[in-house]
């Protein structure tokens, strides 16, 4: 079978490999990691990343020439598969499905339309045959019956056991993968684990990508941390974290290592994002309980009050044993892993 992929980000592409796993005999076209061996990418995801607004305009010519391409490489795929990204994979699909109404297009890591821009729930309806959710609750906003929850991608990709009494004394600090969350975060977390003492085990978890040089201009006081690279190995050792937001507050979840939520926006995006759209939680584990059942698993520190003293508070105070047991909560409603279903659906002729 060809597929036609395109994963842009590095981990729809984790997730891919893993998928990849329960079939047989597919050959992968499109966007991909180059490192995946079932196939050769037309562009590698370094040759797609951006930064910023600006970056975003100045490439924005040569997106529409890569999605010509990539609309004209479909010809010879049996299926297309669209992971995340909807930025680029959402007008993707409305070519695709132009071009060839009959290819099956399975869109898999659904765009956050329960956060916000709802509308987009119309356009995958029509330009999509498959709708493939991770979260349970994101199925209720289409009513197509195209959409499907299929589980969760890091119930497969956590293979991590942590145990409590190895963790004692030792926490992880996860300032982010992005400049912007780095800059405002890190001095409060080196001031904090000064703060914290020489007693403890300080855990300053940074992207395996990052090379050493880049890890001296962003992480200014590494040398006071051990440094690791694999977050799940991090969260397994760690009694405690410190998480600036993103999936790594679900990983830590799944897990079981008590965490709280430390993040500074820009001004502009926070109002936004509280004001104008009306979010009342960032932290993914905390969306997804809210939608089970009305609850919350952790903390969310925001804007002023990501301050030592509040850290410190959260770092002692934290109750464990309800964490543990909301933690349980959130694992029993996520129910299992999506690989293998995905693979199947990837599969069926």
């Amino acid at each position: 079978m060809k597929l036609l992929v395109s994963a842009l980000e590095p981990s729809a592409n984790l997730h891919l490999k893993e998928v990849l796993r329960h079939t047989q005999d597919v050959e992968l076209m499109g966007i991909f990691d180059k490192h995946i061996e079932n196939g050769t990418p037309l562009y590698d995801i370094s040759q797609m990343a951006i930064m910023g607004v600006v970056d975003a305009l100045k490439k924005l010519r040569w997106f529409f020439k890569v999605a010509d391409e990539m609309v004209a490489l479909a010809k010879e795929a049996d299926k297309v598969l669209l992971m995340d990204g909807s930025g680029f994979n959402l007008p993707l699909a409305k070519k695709l499905k132009t071009a060839y109404p009959d290819k099956e297009i399975i869109y898999y890591i659904l765009p956050q339309v329960w956060a916000s821009r709802p509308k987009r729930v119309k356009k995958l309806e029509k330009y999509c045959d498959r709708l493939l959710g991770i979260l349970p609750f994101e199925i209720g906003y289409y009513s197509s019956g195209k959409a499907q929850y299929v589980g969760h991608p890091l119930l497969d990709e956590i293979d991590v056991v942590r145990h409590e009494k190895e963790t004692k004394g030792c926490i992880a600090f996860m300032p982010g993968s992005r400049k912007a969350e780095i800059s405002r975060l890190m001095p409060v977390f080196l001031e904090l684990r000064r703060k914290l003492g020489n007693g403890i085990r300080p855990l300053l978890v940074i992207p395996p990508s990052f090379s050493r040089d880049k890890i001296a201009k962003l992480y200014r006081g590494n040398r006071e941390f051990e440094i690791v690279r694999d977050t799940h190995e991090a969260l397994r050792r760690s009694e405690f974290a410190f998480i600036c937001s993103g999936t790594a507050t679900l990983e830590a979840a799944l897990i079981g290592t008590p965490f709280t939520l430390a993040y500074i926006a820009k001004k502009i995006d926070y109002f936004i994002a509280f004001k104008v759209l009306g979010i009342t939680q960032i932290g993914l584990a905390n969306i997804i309980l809210a939608h089970d059942n009305h609850t919350t698993l952790h903390n969310e520190l925001l804007q002023e009050e990501v301050t030592v003293d509040n850290l410190l508070k959260e770092y002692y105070n934290t109750d464990r044993k309800k964490f543990a047991a909301k933690a349980k909560e959130l694992r029993e409603y996520l129910g299992h892993g999506s690989s293998e279903n995905v693979a199947k659906i990837i599969m069926q002729s």
